[in-house]
């Protein structure tokens, strides 16, 4: 059984259909590069996967996909929310959503990746490869915070330190924008990647080599919160990141 999430958040950020489809087209391009074996082969989500259209790589093509999905009139505030997914023979199934883009100071856009299973487990190679999947995340995305965790990970740290949904946090892997990491003390454990847009990535699994335990997580949680690294957004939302 495989049920393995990677997802970032950030604050309010304005953008349309054609800003937020050549942030999904990156990110789909950049996703291929990490695993091209598990993703690739996007389909429109809908309520028949097994009749789901295939949609191209095009920033037009998904322009028009957002824009189809996204009817409502207050769009523009409250953000677009769309889907893709990829299926596989012999992979996860994978499912890629966002909801960003509106201009309401109290909706945290994020944008998340699934990766599920009733045969696979987490030793497949896509998920030992979480924390290139939050890094492409991150730089495509230029996202705030983020994690990669399973569902006792996240149970376990959102019930030691009290956490909603929108609350950062840190998962086997993890993500701080630039603000963030200036304040990640020295002696934690795992390895670390600065990204372009002067962020940190965490990685306790070091590069997929590792399976960090449930102690290991939230002791590293508790440290970036005790250094502030993990304080939320103030609400309502002023800007996208801390």
């Amino acid at each position: 059984m495989l049920d393995v999430v990677v997802n970032g958040g950030w604050g309010v950020r304005e953008e349309g259909p054609q800003q937020l489809a050549e942030r999904w087209v990156n990110f789909l391009k950049a996703l291929e590069d990490v695993d091209t074996a598990a993703f690739g082969g996007w389909r429109e989500a809908t309520d028949d996967d097994s009749t789901a259209p295939f949609i191209s790589l095009s920033a037009s093509t998904v322009v028009e996909y957002v824009t189809r999905m996204n009817p409502e009139p207050d769009v523009g505030r409250i953000g677009y929310t769309t889907s893709l997914w990829s299926g596989k023979p012999g992979m996860p199934e994978v499912v890629v959503h966002m909801s960003a883009g509106g201009t309401s100071p109290y909706v945290t856009d994020s944008c998340a990746v699934t990766m599920r299973s009733g045969e696979l487990d987490e030793s497949v190679l896509l998920v030992r490869r979480s924390a290139n999947i939050l890094g492409a995340l991150a730089e495509s995305w230029d996202i705030d915070w983020g994690q990669g965790y399973n569902d006792d990970e996240y149970d376990a740290v959102e019930e030691e330190f009290d956490l909603e949904i929108p609350d950062p946090r840190c998962g086997r892997v993890g993500y701080l924008s630039a603000n963030r990491a200036a304040l990640v003390p020295d002696g934690l454990p795992g390895t670390y990647t600065r990204t372009a847009h002067g962020g940190l990535i965490i990685d306790l699994t070091r590069d997929g080599e590792e399976t960090p335990d449930i102690e290991t997580v939230l002791e590293t949680n508790r440290v970036l919160r005790a250094a502030g690294a993990l304080e939320r957004l103030p609400i309502p939302f002023d800007r996208a990141k801390w």
